[in-house]
């Protein structure tokens, strides 16, 4: 723009503003000189055109109603992105559903700001329906804004792209004449904010991997993989694909998948469907036992690897992987290029031993269950099983959350005693390790040889403990909730368990026990990349 142009387009908003100032005579102030000024901005916007944009924003900015734009955008993050594409989609709507709230029920109410008059916007550009609805602040800006800033708190790539989407729809708001430019920074300010207030409900995880230390003992260097055996199962990942790329990897390790019988094993074995007995298998041959598969998987493969004393390389190739994600290896390549270069660290294990006789011994006298994540009893277990019911017919995502819902509806409590205490819990939890945050729903570890337990309970026996769990929860005062307890220990005992009560390990419904004690003790080797990272 020349220095003349500038001047004359200055002038012409300056003449605009004179206008609208004479217009708002009757609201004196500085609230009259910003309406004012909105005004002048919106009519002089409203002069100036660009082409390609009479059609483009207009469609832009329907395709913002009821939110369809950010849903859709959701769902292809959630499809594509991998883990953070799932967590960005989820604190985007979740963002979403919050400032459309707040603006449509508390700050339109409020303000009632009438909508600008469009007899100065081209009809070219004005939108076939208009809002009926008052316009401060714009509620496409603020679910826009809310969106991008959601997104963008969990991934910056998958934010910086929402952001293009969001300003363009902020903008389509204005140019099509339904908001003031007002209206739309006002919008955009509060979404953005709100989607900050989300971090109370449900913090940031950090970037960098769970601290483990380096074993003292120096692990196996296998450049190409020769000397690894991977049992791959295949029902835990995308079929068909793990074990190629295992392949291209690490071009001497030997890859079993489960489901094909390997040659030479035992023909009684199904087929090779037995897990364990395919890990069993692969630990008798093999100087690194590696698993490929979800978390269940690698409880069974930490299992094995400490009864037959060798380093476990984890390939994360599950829904979740939460073990695999705590010490940052999100993808094939990152364990591969740990094998490759000798790189491991130690892992705090968590071992169950149970007794249906009341006569509890000393752990070294029974054949302990391990956790690498979690153990619960209460309304856990029953939710794992309602989700296996209806993965196959409608998917493992829409399964959990049908199963929640009924689960929620028909759960009772659990009586049992705690280190020698008589409770009934609605939920007991136990994390191997110490998890964050603090007083929220544990999301991850900083710490994966802490030699903690981590310890949380929500209590039945308080007045309407359900509802005041989700009011706590949804109000991000969990922390201070008398239905809800955390604390840490190295050991528990829990004894007089609820006959019936079904346990969960690492994500897989097992049976109930009449009493259990769980401890920390024995550790693992991992092979982990110097320098891992959280997904």
């Amino acid at each position: 723009m020349t220095g003349t142009g500038a001047r004359s387009h200055g002038r012409v908003f300056g003449d605009l503003v004179a206008a609208a100032l004479a217009q708002e005579g009757a609201r004196p102030g500085v609230l009259g000189r910003v309406h004012a000024v909105d005004h002048a901005a919106f009519a002089w916007l409203a002069q100036h055109h660009v082409p390609w944009a009479n059609r483009a924003l207009p469609a832009l900015s329907r395709s913002a109603n009821h939110s369809r734009l950010w849903m859709v955008a959701a769902g292809s993050m959630a499809l594509s992105g991998g883990r953070a594409g799932r967590r960005a989609a989820l604190r985007g709507l979740g963002s979403v559903a919050l400032a459309s709230t707040v603006t449509n029920a508390v700050m339109k109410r409020a303000a009632r700001r009438p909508r600008p008059v469009l007899d100065l916007v081209p009809e070219v550009r004005r939108l076939p329906r208009q809002p009926w609805t008052t316009s401060f602040p714009s509620g496409h800006a603020a679910s826009a804004a809310a969106f991008a800033t959601g997104v963008a708190l969990e991934s910056r790539s998958l934010g910086a792209t929402a952001g293009v989407l969001a300003g363009g729809v902020a903008l389509s708001r204005v140019y099509t004449g339904v908001h003031y430019p007002g209206d739309v920074l006002a919008g955009a300010a509060l979404g953005a904010g709100l989607a900050a207030v989300t971090l109370r409900w449900w913090p940031r995880r950090p970037v960098a991997a769970a601290f483990a230390p380096v074993p003292q003992v120096r692990v196996p260097v296998l450049p190409d993989g020769d000397g690894v055996v991977v049992v791959v199962n295949a029902s835990a990942g995308p079929e068909g694909e793990v074990a190629p790329r295992l392949r291209e990897l690490l071009p001497a390790a030997k890859i079993v998948e489960r489901g094909a019988r390997p040659a030479g094993s035992d023909p009684d074995l199904e087929g090779g469907s037995d897990l364990e007995a395919l890990l069993r298998s692969a630990a008798a041959e093999a100087v690194v036992l590696g698993v490929a598969g979800g978390d269940g998987s690698i409880n069974a493969a930490a299992k094995v690897a400490l009864e037959f004393n060798v380093p476990l390389a984890v390939f994360a190739a599950g829904t979740l992987n939460h073990f695999a994600g705590d010490l940052g290896l999100q993808r094939l390549e990152d364990t591969a290029r740990a094998v490759r270069a000798g790189e491991a660290v130690l892992v705090d294990v968590a071992e169950i031993a149970r007794d249906r006789t009341f006569d509890f011994g000393p752990m070294s006298q029974t054949d302990p269950e391990v956790f690498l994540n979690t153990f619960s009893i209460g309304v856990y277990p029953d939710l794992v099983r309602a989700r296996e019911a209806l993965e196959g017919r409608i998917g493992k995502w829409p399964a959990m959350l049908v199963g929640l819902v009924s689960v929620l509806k028909e759960a009772r409590p659990v009586k049992l005693r705690v280190d020698g205490r008589a409770r009934s819990v609605w939920l007991l939890f136990l994390g191997n390790g110490a998890y964050a945050p603090a007083g929220f729903a544990p999301a991850y570890r900083p710490n994966l040889h802490d030699g903690l337990l981590d310890v949380r309970l929500v209590d039945a026996a308080k007045p309407a403990a359900r509802t005041r769990l989700v009011a706590a929860v949804l109000s991000g005062t969990l922390g201070r909730s008398r239905v809800y307890e955390a604390t840490t220990a190295r050991a528990m005992r829990l004894t007089e368990i609820q006959e019936g009560a079904p346990l969960a390990v690492d994500g897989e419904v097992r049976p109930g026990a009449s009493q259990l004690r769980v401890a920390k003790g024995r550790r693992v080797v991992v092979y982990r990349p110097a320098g891992a990272r959280r997904a």
